[in-house]
């Protein structure tokens, strides 16, 4: 044989009949691991590149995934920074609606206490004149009860 293929591992088989010898294998001493052997020799080197592609996949992943944590901190750090200010404005501007709020109901009450003082001055003649009456009808009482 000159050259081995696959086809010659076998034997060729009787022609069409009646029954004959099976085919067997021609050549059993190599077996199909030594026909694959150049295939894989063959893909070594794409192999080897593969590897190397996947290197340095996984390294530009780490890399990756290493500045998106830092950012992620700066933004989270930022975050932060932010909302305390937004927290010290919302109690600014929650402090100032409580001050306008007490101005406004100080006012109100100044407004209901000036108006109840006019009030209850303008009846002080009034109830000093029913007193002194109510005294002199006291005292008069009293003068004709003991007299």
């Amino acid at each position: 044989m000159a050259r081995n293929s696959l086809l010659d591992r076998f034997r060729p088989v009787g022609a069409p009949g009646p029954a004959g010898p099976a085919g067997v294998p021609a050549q059993d001493d190599e077996g199909p691991a030594a026909e694959l052997i150049p295939v894989f020799e063959a893909l070594d080197p794409q192999i080897e590149a593969a590897q190397a592609t996947a290197g340095n996949a996984a390294e530009q992943a780490r890399e990756s995934v290493a500045a998106a944590r830092r950012q992620a901190a700066a933004l989270l750090e930022q975050a932060r920074m932010d909302s305390a200010a937004a927290r010290a404005e919302a109690a600014a501007q929650v402090s100032a609606e409580v001050s306008r709020q007490d101005e406004a109901l100080l006012s109100e009450a100044r407004q209901e206490a000036a108006e109840l003082r006019r009030r209850g001055e303008s009846r002080v003649p009034e109830l000093a004149s029913a007193i002194v009456a109510d005294l002199v009808q006291v005292l008069l009482g009293r003068g004709t009860d003991s007299g």
